[in-house]
């Protein structure tokens, strides 16, 4: 099972056990919960209804914080003796994916297939 969360303006796709770095969070918790945009049980059918992904969470635990590689800006107009340096290193919270809860458990809402017709006329 998977889901596709946003984080930071960001989407990822997530697996119970995923270990990724989002844009920074403040929080003194050691749990966060995220609602999820999208979710895919083990036998491919996704869960796309909104009243039922109100419902489903995403949780997952920090593990810390760290900081991106520097960004060097700098600016340049020939002739003026203009010129401006600056840098720029993002945060990121790391955190690792524990749980996908569904509402419902395993029960999932089964498309009618068009069945072949078995009888024969003759």
């Amino acid at each position: 099972m998977y889901a596709i969360i946003r984080a930071g303006g960001k989407q990822a796709k997530v697996q119970s056990g995923d270990v990724l770095e989002i844009e920074r969070i403040k929080s003194d918790d050691d749990e966060l919960t995220f609602a999820p945009l999208l979710v895919v049980d083990d036998e491919g059918q996704a869960l796309s209804d909104k009243s039922t992904l109100s419902k489903a969470t995403v949780t997952a635990k920090v593990l810390g914080e760290s900081a991106g590689e520097k960004i060097d800006i700098f600016k340049y107009k020939n002739k003026s003796g203009y010129r401006r340096r600056q840098g720029h290193r993002q945060k990121y919270t790391r955190i690792e994916i524990t749980g996908i809860k569904v509402p419902g458990g395993s029960k999932k809402a089964k498309s009618k297939k068009a069945e072949p017709d078995t009888s024969e006329e003759e």
